[in-house]
């Protein structure tokens, strides 16, 4: 295992930069496909909907959401770079749990837009913050860099879970 040191200096330029782009690109791809649910309740739904204190515009969710995805597949790729060295093992584990938080995410659109529940948003949007911390946490083990860069998701899906829950409280 390497050194922390060793392992922050460490730049990922010995990794092709197409990698690195299919990573985003995926992430990208992924993310949006809950678009396809929010879709759903966003024309009629979502505007009928008590807003709560802080609730920002509209327009704020596709940049902060694609800026998310795009940090989202630069840690995956840092990560997905270890599988063949000593830490694969923690790697495999790390993004089997980046895979799975995913899939929350994309179903917490699916309950809280598509099935129009802001109560089983809120109970898919815990479920996402607890596998987030969790997927931080494999990460760290992995490279320090990819759990950072996941540290503004954690931030946001706190926020979302703030106006989550506003959504229940309100309506």
């Amino acid at each position: 295992m390497a050194t922390a040191t060793a392992r922050l200096a460490r730049l990922p330029d010995r990794r092709p930069l197409l990698s690195l782009v299919a990573a985003v690109l995926a992430c990208e791809v992924v993310g949006a496909s809950g678009s396809v649910f929010t879709t759903m309740g966003l024309e009629s739904w979502y505007p009928s909907l008590v807003r709560p204190a802080l609730a920002p515009p509209n327009w704020v969710f596709a940049p902060v959401w694609t800026t998310l995805f795009a940090l989202m597949g630069v840690g995956a790729w840092l990560v997905w770079g270890e599988l063949s060295g000593p830490d694969g093992p923690a790697a495999r584990v790390a993004l089997a749990a980046f895979v799975g938080q995913f899939v929350l995410n994309v179903a917490w659109s699916g309950a809280f837009f598509g099935l129009q529940s802001t109560f089983i948003g809120m109970i898919v949007i815990t479920l996402l913050w607890v596998a987030i911390v969790a997927t931080i946490a494999a990460f760290y083990r992995v490279d320090r860099r990819a759990a950072g860069l996941l540290v503004p998701y954690l931030v946001w899906v706190t926020f979302a879970g703030y106006l989550n829950v506003g959504f229940w409280l309100l309506n």
